[in-house]
């Protein structure tokens, strides 16, 4: 079963966009830039990326 982690390869700030990326098989800048836009529009965004690096695991604690 896959699982959502950290990635500690395609990282630029916590991992987060490059973990998801390879989770859901997406270009990880593709879903920087979408971050980014909704951070733009929803401030709410920061607080869940913040909450999600204390979440999801990093790559190689598995």
């Amino acid at each position: 079963m896959k699982k959502i982690t950290r990635s500690i390869y395609d990282r630029k700030l916590a991992g987060i966009c490059g973990g998801l990326g390879k989770y859901y098989n997406i270009d990880p800048n593709l879903i920087r830039v979408l971050f980014l836009i909704l951070f733009g529009y929803i401030g709410i965004v920061l607080i869940a990326y913040i909450v999600c690096i204390f979440i999801i695991p990093n790559e190689n604690n598995f």
